[in-house]
């Protein structure tokens, strides 16, 4: 795409999606038409080549169209189509197969969705439903999505445009462990919970909270979610964030990631306990494009690559080395307070929305996608494939400390 063709494209998505829009992109550095996509990284109109540390949110980690699952997305098409729902396939019962074997211990059923939101607001469902109650908790500062009970639950400043929100859902402090605990009873259906709020500069529960949440859901007889989307599948060095602390919730939200980023496809997994609900009710929820057999197709492509490469174990070597050389490059030129996350789910906080939008800017500026966290918008969250290998991190590196150089001498 030549220079004429690109400027007449973008004013046409000007007109379409309006000036604020691109104002925003603009400000971020990403004001960029993608192009070509490889591995971890991407290409723009202009042939100019970015490191993706954005991921759409984490979908992407195992890089951009992955061989193996973008063949296996072609075969697919030829042979199957989206299914029925509702309606047994080899690829849905194969899928869920895999995944009860993949997840953590105990959780063997699955029921599939297109996206986050809709696998989280399933979950909300299954738990009041299941237990006969309707009061959901969760900690503050968490961010699930963008339906109905994952936009009631995130921690969002724009929630109330959207009101009245899903009534009896409650915040639980972060930080207070036997506050928590104590917010838990016999009303309550679930506590939803992210092990690491990536978008609330990657803040991780305090050490023994999930497993004293653990504790009292089991004594109060309500059900532990947890929600996976950007830490599952090895983003925080182990398969599940959950695993660090060797605690398996009633119900597991798994995002995008599980299609890796070549086709839309979430789930959410559960025990046979909780499944005893369904088995009561059955049709109590439909999706028509949920678990498409195409779809479940590209994730046990997908899985099989995971099962392979394991790319938790990288995730956790990377993000040990990113982690140190960016804490050295901040002590070096300041202008951040630090540097957090676990794994490949890194967050440097910037002290400013501003400085965070101008962080990003000139990380683009020196080929570097990333964002600034949708809650703590000081952020800037870091969320590389998990197979990146010494190129990007020296890649990354660079562009953090150009980044923080430009922020070091700006007044902003």
């Amino acid at each position: 795409m030549d220079r004429a063709q690109s400027d007449a494209l973008w004013g046409r998505l000007r007109t379409r999606f309006g000036a604020a829009r691109h104002e925003r992109m603009q400000a971020l550095g990403h004001d960029r038409i993608e192009e070509r996509r490889e591995g971890s990284w991407v290409f723009d109109e202009q042939g100019k080549r970015y490191l993706d540390c954005d991921g759409s949110g984490g979908i992407f980690n195992l890089g951009r169209r992955p061989a193996e699952i973008v063949a296996e997305a072609k075969r697919a098409l030829r042979e199957t189509d989206q299914g029925n729902f509702p309606m047994v396939s080899w690829e849905k019962a194969e899928l869920a197969r895999r995944l009860a074997d993949f997840t953590p211990s105990g959780l063997e059923c699955t029921v599939f969705s297109v996206m986050r939101g809709e696998a989280l607001d399933f979950a909300c469902k299954l738990a009041r439903g299941s237990t006969g109650r309707t009061q959901l908790l969760t900690v503050d500062g968490g961010w699930y999505g963008e339906t109905g009970f994952a936009l009631t639950l995130s921690d969002r400043p724009d929630r109330e445009r959207f009101g009245p929100l899903i009534p009896d859902v409650g915040t639980i402090a972060f930080h207070d462990v036997s506050a928590a605990c104590d917010a838990v009873t016999t009303r309550t259906a679930a506590v939803v919970v992210e092990v690491v709020q990536a978008e609330n500069n990657a803040r991780m529960l305090p050490e023994g909270m999930l497993e004293a949440l653990r504790r009292r859901c089991d004594r109060v007889g309500a059900l532990l979610v947890v929600d996976e989307t950007q830490t599952g599948f090895g983003r925080t060095g182990r398969r599940f964030a959950c695993e660090h602390a060797s605690v398996v919730p009633d119900v597991l939200v798994l995002g995008e990631a599980l299609g890796a980023g070549v086709f839309p496809i979430a789930a959410t997994v559960f025990t046979q306990k909780v499944n005893a609900f369904l088995n009561s009710h059955p049709l109590i929820h439909l999706s028509t494009f949920g678990g498409s057999d195409l779809g479940c197709r590209v994730g046990l492509a997908a899985l099989t690559v995971y099962e392979r490469e394991r790319p938790w174990v990288n995730a956790a070597r990377a993000g040990s080395t990113i982690r140190q050389r960016l804490s050295e490059v901040v002590s070096q030129h300041g202008r951040a307070v630090s540097v957090r996350g676990k794994g490949l789910l890194l967050s440097l906080d910037l002290e400013t929305a501003q400085r965070a939008d101008r962080f990003c800017r000139v990380l683009s500026e020196h080929g570097v996608l990333a964002s600034p966290g949708m809650v703590a918008r000081r952020s800037v969250v870091l969320r590389p494939s998990l197979l990146i290998g010494d190129e990007e991190i020296e890649t990354l590196e660079q562009a953090v400390e150009a980044a923080l150089i430009s922020n070091a001498a700006s007044k902003v």
